[in-house]
């Protein structure tokens, strides 16, 4: 059985809440919450909203909560928010402005 992806390209500006089973790929704009099995943001993403996924890898701005059992922050991403986790990796570089809780 194959992986669903949903790739939200550059060029998509998004005012409300995503609902994706699976994984998604974003590099757009979106205001409003998403839940995801497995999230990645590119370094041109811009998020505004919380965060619920099982997976998550930010390389874009996010600002909003995020629940997460593994968080990965790569050295192109600007944070804002909590962040409540089991795992947690940031590179070098990254900008943060974060509270973050292990659970």
């Amino acid at each position: 059985m194959s992986e669903k992806i949903s790739v939200l390209l550059s060029d998509v500006n998004i005012k409300g809440n995503i609902v994706e089973k699976e994984k998604l790929i974003t590099d757009s704009k979106i205001e409003g919450d998403i839940t995801s099995e497995n999230l990645i943001t590119h370094q041109g993403s811009n998020i505004s909203g919380n965060i619920n996924s099982s997976k998550v890898t930010l390389g874009g701005i996010s600002k909003g909560n995020i629940n997460s059992d593994n968080i990965t922050i790569k050295a192109t991403a600007e944070v804002e928010g909590v962040l409540n986790q089991k795992n947690l990796s940031i590179e070098e570089g990254a900008k943060l402005k974060i509270k973050a809780e292990t659970y």
